[in-house]
């Protein structure tokens, strides 16, 4: 008699960081004999990998664990967790509200799912929230895609925006040496991952806490000084990192962009406010004069190069005039894309307490206004594409047109055109573009591209 494998689900809620989180997490699980189970109702392990950003999200993971929570009552041996930022900002708090939950554990905490849940196996109930320093793990993530892959390359953050939980919940900063972060990618270029995201939740601060300076005083090491490290890596064919913050952006690393052919011509550097009293109040560490210069070098070295930020709208104290400066750095600038929010109070957080909150109504107005203006400058920004060939790196099958595959161009925007999967995934193609939209490309295969 076979005994019926041991099946997890894992729901993720929130950035890039938390989806990475989850690749590795689920590669823990899969090593320790459970499988993958798409429908939550048929797994006996469930984890909730959480986001506090926005209260919407931490109110979605309350329902879902509603649901789990009453099938648990006739289920004792499910196993039901919560990991991430919810998980770290609640802790024991978490239990007190869901009772029938077995572990709830902090983002830092990730790597210990093994040790955790053999804990639990022993009929414990576990929160693991405390500050730890996070150690490589040698378990292989599961990953979600066969072409593209995240690599984490710094851990926690040190700034402390006034509305952002970041620093509580992630920790300090911790970057990972130079020599983890290759391996990782050589790996995943023997096993025919053509494009890595470097990943980190302020990544251009990447290094401050490493050893080592320079002769001219800069440390030694830093994302630039990385980009040239990791560039020469067999078989990625792409590289891309993600979040910057403009206070650490510097012309070096944006002329190594230019440099390296690898780096792809995409930036994504969060702006939050185009007034300078606003950012002041958030803690940001710029003006918005510091910003557009930023945007002006990397358009100099790169004229075609992608640009994308977030926003917020509606932030304690915020005039109409102020956003209406938001407004115009939008207009001046042109996004390619841009991910925008009302401001959101989240526990732990200075401006949470502020008592010049603005109205629901007046955020939700600032924020479809907002919107309104960043659909019309993306559609005017696809424009240039119409006509062009582009590279386009084929990553998977359109879901809503079988006959067609999609992937990205080097500036991120993602491109349809009709293909076969099974030939085409993994490979680079040169797109003839015909139809372009705000956010998307469709077009016409010529030739695969060189690898």
């Amino acid at each position: 008699m076979t005994t019926s494998p041991r099946r997890y689900h894992i729901t993720t809620f929130g950035c890039q960081m938390n989806k990475a989180d989850s690749e590795r997490m689920a590669g823990i699980l899969e090593d320790m004999g459970f499988e993958w189970s798409e429908d939550p109702n048929d797994a006996s392990l469930i984890l909730y990998n959480t986001c506090t950003i926005r209260d919407n999200a931490e109110q979605k993971v309350y329902s879902y664990l509603g649901r789990q929570a009453k099938r648990k009552q006739e289920q004792p041996d499910l196993t039901l967790i919560v990991a991430g930022c919810v998980a770290q900002q609640e802790g024991e708090a978490l239990l007190r509200r869901v009772p029938e939950l077995d572990l709830v554990m902090g983002p830092q905490h990730a790597n210990r799912l093994k040790d955790l849940l053999e804990q639990v196996s022993d009929g414990n109930q576990i929160v693991a929230t405390e500050p730890i320093h996070i150690v490589e793990d040698i378990t292989k993530p599961r990953r979600d895609s066969t072409v593209t892959a995240w690599v984490n390359v710094i851990y926690g953050c040190n700034e402390r925006c006034t509305y952002c939980v970041v620093p509580n919940v992630r920790g300090v900063e911790q970057s990972r040496t130079p020599e983890v972060i290759r391996a990782e990618m050589a790996e995943l270029g023997q096993q025919g991952y053509k494009e890595i995201t470097l990943l980190g939740q302020n990544i251009d601060a990447y290094g401050r806490d490493l050893p080592g300076v320079t002769e001219s005083g800069r440390h030694q090491h830093t994302l630039t000084d990385l980009l040239y490290y990791v560039h020469d890596v067999p078989g990625i064919e792409r590289i891309r990192f993600a979040t910057s913050h403009p206070r650490y952006f510097t012309e070096r690393l944006i002329r190594a962009c230019k440099e390296l052919p690898k780096v792809c011509e995409h930036f994504h550097i969060p702006f939050q406010s185009g007034d300078n009293d606003i950012l002041k109040a958030m803690a940001r560490g710029y003006t918005q004069e510091k910003y557009r210069r930023i945007i002006d070098t990397i358009r100099d070295y790169m004229p075609d190069a992608s640009i994308s930020a977030d926003a917020i709208v509606g932030f304690p104290g915020e005039t109409e005039a102020q956003f209406e400066n938001t407004l115009k750095l939008v207009e001046d600038i042109e996004f390619d894309q841009l991910n925008t929010a009302a401001y959101s109070p989240r526990p732990g957080t200075p401006a949470a307490l502020w008592e010049n909150q603005l109205s629901e109504e007046v955020k939700s107005d600032r924020l479809q206004r907002l919107n309104h203006l960043v659909s019309i400058k993306a559609a005017a920004r696809s424009q240039r594409y119409f006509g062009r060939i582009e590279e386009v790196l084929v990553e998977d099958q359109n879901p809503k047109d079988s006959s067609q595959v999609m992937g990205r161009t080097r500036g991120n925007r993602l491109t349809f055109f009709s293909g076969d999967i099974n030939q085409l995934k993994g490979q680079l193609a040169k797109v003839k573009i015909t139809e372009v939209r705000a956010f998307s490309l469709t077009g016409e295969a010529l030739t695969l591209a060189p690898c």
